[in-house]
């Protein structure tokens, strides 16, 4: 019975001790530099579907304590849609001579924001207080707010530990659940679900790996099945954060 009465004991304290828990911080340093590719899918069945794929970079240019102010830009990107039976599709890095009439009348639209310079101050929770945008390209804003930013809680987590965060993105309202599935050394994977509000109603799910000492999330899936005026929609994105 002695024997037992210490297994257990032994048991107990190896599981609590099994139970680590980590504190989620963006750890910025200024000069840091990260690539950001995008892709995103769209299928609204026969009305339409889009595919994008998107390449930012992203330059810290200062860090004061907790904040930091970091600027961004797109330097390329694709896009194939289908609307109505006709077929586009823009390459930025493809010259005029090399679009058909479709591509240029896209270029005409996305272009400009190749050139935009996207300015975001934030604290090490991923919460952002302000952006701007250099020169004002209309959407130029909206693209970078898709960005796979994720708001950490204020204590630390541990496995099963769950917490909510809100976007606003274009009329729709995003609400966020996210679970620690598990933690390493390296890397702690977070679950996501939720729902879409506003402009359009449905369901969030997929997950996202952020690394354990910078913070910043590696890779990350989100699916979101909504319906818009009764039309239903099928989002898809993944990105990947590369530090250079």
């Amino acid at each position: 019975m002695k024997k037992l009465l210490i297994l257990f004991v032994m048991a107990f304290a190896i599981n609590v001790g099994a139970q680590e828990s980590a504190l989620l911080r963006l750890n910025y340093k200024k000069g840091d530099s990260y690539i950001m590719n995008t892709k995103m899918s769209q299928d609204m069945g026969a009305m339409m579907s889009m595919d994008m794929n998107m390449i930012l970079k992203q330059d810290i240019t200062s860090v004061d304590g907790d904040t930091y102010v970091s600027e961004m830009k797109i330097t390329q990107m694709t896009m194939d849609m289908s609307q109505g039976g006709n077929n586009m599709s823009y390459d930025s890095s493809k010259s005029d001579e090399e679009l058909d009439a479709g591509g240029k009348m896209m270029k005409s639209q996305m272009g400009p924001m190749l050139q935009a310079v996207i300015t975001v101050k934030g604290n090490s929770m991923g919460e952002i207080s302000e952006t701007t945008v250099e020169p004002n390209i209309p959407g130029a804003e909206d693209l970078a707010k898709q960005s796979s930013n994720v708001v950490f809680p204020e204590n630390a987590v541990r496995v099963g530990d769950t917490w909510t965060m809100t976007k606003s993105v274009q009329g729709m309202d995003m609400n966020f659940v996210y679970k620690v599935k598990s933690i390493t050394k390296e890397v702690v994977l977070l679950g996501v679900s939720g729902s879409v509000g506003g402009m359009a109603e449905g369901t969030i799910a997929g997950d996202v790996k952020v690394d354990r000492n910078s913070g910043v999330p590696l890779n990350s899936t989100i699916n979101m099945n909504m319906t818009i005026q009764g039309q239903v929609m099928i989002t898809e994105m993944t990105a990947t954060m590369t530090k250079q």
